[in-house]
């Protein structure tokens, strides 16, 4: 049973309304819905306090539904990735850097081995984090509309 499905059983149980889970949780109504029309699914804070509000477990909604396991799969195996030392973002650093050396050997304006290898540092270190921040933006766009 997918997820949005035992979460809609356990609140009609428990003879809730969305907007009373809504508020326990603390989250827009609007969530709900998302949540038990398996369109979005809550997070894991949201998952502990449902839990406490159902009398279940995180382990019994996991392990009733097949797609959030695999979500949480590729979840595991990103993690995994993220250990790469050498991500994209760290060739794309070297290469603005590389760039701005050249271009200042060939304009003879130091300024821009500065700003470029600022930005190459910046890039390199912070790649991930940048990806991971525009992630998130786009997932808050789609979950708002």
């Amino acid at each position: 049973m997918r997820l949005g499905n035992q979460l809609k059983k356990l609140r009609e149980e428990q003879k809730m309304s969305q907007e009373e889970v809504a508020t326990q949780v603390r989250v827009p109504i609007q969530n709900i819905h998302k949540w038990e029309d398996n369109k979005s699914y809550p997070d894991i804070q949201q998952l502990l306090n449902l839990s406490d509000i159902y009398g279940t477990t995180i382990n019994e909604f996991i392990k009733n539904d097949a797609t959030l396991q695999s979500r949480i799969n590729i979840i595991e195996e990103e993690k995994e990735d993220d250990d790469e030392l050498f991500h994209p973002g760290f060739y794309i650093g070297i290469g603005i850097m590389f760039l701005g050396t050249l271009l200042s050997l060939i304009i003879g304006n130091l300024t821009i081995t500065m700003v470029t290898n600022i930005a190459g540092m910046l890039i390199a270190c912070f790649y991930k984090g940048i990806l991971k921040l525009l992630q998130d933006i786009k997932k808050d766009f789609y979950e708002q509309g």
